[in-house]
């Protein structure tokens, strides 16, 4: 199903769910660089939890290998491939939400000041129902990544056009400090090349939404 408005819709396919699952649910919410998914499960986890029903949103970008880790490995200029992340670690993660321990379980985030993870920064308490992560390799069916999907009770796909993403792209790495040439370099090498693949895996969402 492709829905055109993406927060009402997704609010939509998380209620619909809540109404046949007893105990916490995990939603995960893919698509390629910038069409805006953090921005989306954000604002998902904001609604959801004004609406009564406790809710976070945790990043697979808090998985980003350090800098000096992809430097080592000879991945700097692969940062976001897949290759670049702790895959195993999230696949972890997720699985201890799905377990709703009786304590707090922390989540790190992604710095996009320092382009880098930060540990430990996102509490997942208890009562929390709704945990929604959302990352550019969630619908991936490759090894370790195909772990993910059955993890999932909703796999939501979020699209944009392709214009609006990589204005977004060159944005964000001219944040950075690169230059002009440099930035639209990236966003139209590494940035074109994960979304490529991305895109691949919208297939095994199930519902796509759109942003306009």
């Amino acid at each position: 199903m492709i829905r055109p408005q993406a927060l009402p819709s997704a609010l939509a396919a998380v209620h619909t769910l809540l109404a046949d699952r007893p105990g916490r649910v995990i939603v995960g919410l893919a698509g390629p660089p910038a069409a805006g998914k953090s921005t989306l499960a954000t604002a998902l986890a904001s609604a959801l939890t004004d609406g009564g029903d406790a809710a976070v949103a945790v990043p697979m970008d808090g998985f980003h290998l350090a800098n000096a880790e992809l430097a080592r490995l000879g991945l700097a200029d692969r940062k976001g491939a897949p290759e670049t992340f702790d895959a195993t670690g999230f696949i972890n993660l997720l699985r201890r939400l799905r377990a709703a321990e009786p304590t707090p379980v922390y989540a790190p985030t992604f710095s996009r000041q320092i382009n880098e993870s930060i540990g430990s920064a996102i509490p997942v308490a208890p009562e929390v129902r709704v945990v929604v992560t959302e990352g550019n390799y969630l619908l991936l069916d490759t090894p370790p990544w195909h772990e993910i999907r059955p993890l999932l009770d909703l796999a939501l796909y979020l699209d944009a056009p392709h214009s609006t993403r990589h204005s977004a792209l060159v944005r964000r790495q001219l944040s950075r400090g690169l230059t002009k040439a440099a930035a639209q370099a990236w966003a139209g090498g590494s940035d074109a090349a994960n979304a490529k693949l991305i895109e691949s895996t919208r297939a095994n969402a199930d519902e796509i939404l759109t942003r306009t």
